[in-house]
């Protein structure tokens, strides 16, 4: 059961002006289910994304990176299939993911570099092109506005191993207009920072420069998808894309460092965050969302070693999924992060308010049924103090559960 988590409210989905979308069964690995999503953009729309970082990436992800890269062209659609990921198939998967790109530019009347294609699914399957280009007249046919039942229904289409549906939604005023911001995501495990086996869409109708989009998803990812880890797996297939469809009619943004720009990259990152949130409490086996913050480091980047160390950790993991305050376990993992010159004999350790370590040793009035009784909460939160400096990350993460190891061995049958 996903922990504190449930399937979002269509009329909490705010609609956003210049995009369709539309859902479709091509029964790419499964009959009688919704697994081709499409994604109809108003022309003039920008769009920028950020991808995985595994060098074994899928041939969508080849074929976005290279759309992209190609200026001659706005993006006009975007084509999402589940059950099937595409990777692991060479130039034939390459090939094909061409060809879904080609099939749906023909019928909508655009050129194939307009198209991204993105997959989710089976690794080292070949990607059932035929049954994808049969869908495509029943996918356009059912593109309607992006409202709220539009955006669940996306969401529902794009999940794998997901028990439920991801969505997140913020509006904010801007020179007497509203704009939205609504969002969808996929994913419940072989997830890690640097993106995961996680699909992630966010659009707005901000009227915003093409030229700030990139920087504002890669560091809405930073502090969001990248910032999460339930298995410590980096996908084939992550992909995060941020639409504007230019649509809202309020006064153009030309930098974030304007109040306007400020409002606009603080809500694409609180649904960013929602979102990224949602996939760790829906994590596979999931019974506990665990929050690790680490606080007084010299860097950020040494603050966020400890916070993986920790997060990433089976033995840390399973002690939470047992309720078991095994709290060397913890600093173990501190241990062996990579921090230069750590000096244990600073560290303090906390479980929400229980102060369980203190100068590299354990509290004096520390009792393992105070730790007990917090891990036994669905929500914890770990902190850790180097007492090095003032820097401070937080990740978050789930516990391991028996029902992990099943979902996972059982993936395929």
């Amino acid at each position: 059961m996903p922990v504190n988590l449930a399937a979002p409210d269509p009329g909490q989905l705010h609609a956003i002006a210049g995009l369709r979308i539309g859902t479709a069964m091509a029964g790419v690995r499964k009959a009688n289910r919704r697994d081709l999503v499409l994604f109809d953009l108003a022309p003039g729309s920008a769009v920028a994304g950020v991808f995985t970082a595994n060098r074994f990436c899928a041939a969508p992800v080849q074929l976005c990176r290279e759309h992209l890269a190609d200026g001659a062209s706005a993006v006009r659609a975007l084509l999402i299939n589940t059950g099937n990921a595409n990777a692991g198939t060479g130039a034939d998967g390459l090939q094909r993911a061409r060809q879904t790109c080609q099939a749906l530019a023909g019928l909508m009347h655009i050129e194939p570099g307009q198209v991204l294609p993105f997959s989710t699914g089976v690794i080292m399957e070949t990607l059932p092109v035929d049954r994808i280009q049969a869908a495509l007249p029943a996918l356009i046919g059912a593109l309607a506005p992006a409202d709220g039942p539009a955006w669940a229904g996306a969401a529902a289409g794009i999940m794998t191993t997901d028990t439920l549906p991801k969505a997140a939604s913020r509006q904010v005023q801007m020179g007497g207009r509203t704009v939205s911001v609504t969002g969808i995501a996929k994913g419940a495990g072989m997830i890690r920072p640097n993106m995961a086996t996680m699909l992630g869409f966010v659009a707005t109708d901000a009227v915003v420069a093409p030229g700030l989009l990139p920087g504002l998803v890669k560091e809405a990812a930073d502090l969001s998808f990248n910032r999460i880890t339930i298995d410590g797996d980096t996908s084939t297939n992550d992909s995060f894309m941020l639409l504007a469809t230019q649509q809202a009619g309020h006064a153009p943004i030309t930098t974030l460092d304007s109040a306007e720009g400020r409002a606009l990259r603080d809500a694409v990152v609180a649904v960013s965050q929602q979102l990224a949130q949602a996939i760790v409490r829906d994590g596979e086996g999931a019974t506990k969302f665990i929050s690790v913050v680490v606080e007084g480091g010299r860097t950020e980047a040494e603050c966020r070693l400890a916070a993986y160390a920790i997060a990433h950790s089976p033995l840390v993991k399973t002690a939470f999924f047992a309720s078991d305050p095994n709290l060397g376990r913890i600093l173990a993992a501190v241990g062996y992060a990579g921090i230069d010159d750590l000096d244990q004999g600073l560290i303090d350790l906390f479980l929400d308010e229980v102060h369980v370590v203190r100068q590299g040793g354990r509290h004096p009035d520390y009792r393992e049924e105070h730790g007990q009784r917090v891990m036994k909460q669905t929500e914890i939160t770990v902190r850790v103090h180097l007492h090095r400096g003032a820097a401070k990350t937080q990740v978050w993460t789930c516990d391991f559960s028996h029902e992990y190891v099943t979902i996972n061995a059982d993936y395929r049958s």
